[in-house]
């Protein structure tokens, strides 16, 4: 599948105020008019998605590492191992970590009546900047925390914290939101007018995540209920 030319613009988009300011990383190169940098738009993104990719570069060359992220205001959480490389060297104070973070949703599957016009419809955030160890405890506590309840809400305060010895075990990145752009596709079909009389289905199949039914450990004690925080979802 190839990406088509635009399709309609996200009533809304780019109003003025309490947006980020667009640098020359933040600025797509193809279908400038998809983008978007006011932080509704942004924070509704990162909040509805489950897993982030963290680019770097390790070595003198690129990895992409898939993982869990919390946002609190203006600032993402991610977390790993101690030992984790890039989690190393964000730890030093100076210079930190240089990343690349995104997010994508795929809200549709846009078929057309040309193969070169198919296409998806989608929403996604890219975040520039610079990574840095969290060190403070209690940062790193309402970090860990905030990555939790990311996933379910409600979560961090119905488990056991981390003790002692699983917090040395962890380590927190944190990177701030200052160098962020949100795209987004919406619509259906571009096809050229020579196409329209063909006989192929052209449209758009939605795609949205469904949540089933909590099932709960073989090991689960008699009597404990489903919280409400998951028959809601």
């Amino acid at each position: 599948m190839t990406a088509t030319t635009d399709t309609q613009e996200m009533p809304g988009a780019n109003a003025p105020g309490g947006g980020y300011e667009p640098t020359d990383r933040t600025v797509p190169s193809r279908s400038r008019e998809r983008a978007r940098y006011d932080r509704e738009t942004v924070h509704s993104i990162l909040d509805q998605a489950y897993v982030c990719h963290l680019g770097f570069v390790r070595d003198g060359a690129p990895v992409v590492l898939p993982t869990l992220y919390g946002r609190v205001g203006e600032t993402l959480y991610v977390h790993g191992s101690t030992g984790s490389r890039p989690l190393l060297a964000a730890g030093q104070a100076d210079p930190g970590l240089p990343v690349c973070l995104t997010v994508t949703h795929v809200d549709g599957l846009v078929l057309a009546r040309s193969a070169f016009h198919h296409s998806i419809n989608y929403r996604s955030v890219i975040v520039h900047g610079t990574a840095y160890q969290v060190t403070d405890e209690d940062e790193r506590r309402m970090a860990l925390d905030a990555l939790v309840d990311h996933v379910v809400p409600g979560r961090s305060a119905d488990s056991r914290p981390a003790n002692a010895k699983e917090l040395a075990a962890t380590a927190v990145i944190r990177l701030d939101l200052n160098e962020v752009s949100a795209k987004l596709r919406t619509g259906g079909p571009n096809d050229e007018p020579e196409d329209m009389g063909l006989p192929y289905w052209s449209g758009v199949v939605p795609v949205a995540p469904v949540h089933g039914s909590p099932i709960p450990a073989d090991d689960l004690a008699p009597g404990i209920a489903v919280p409400a925080y998951l028959t809601a979802r």
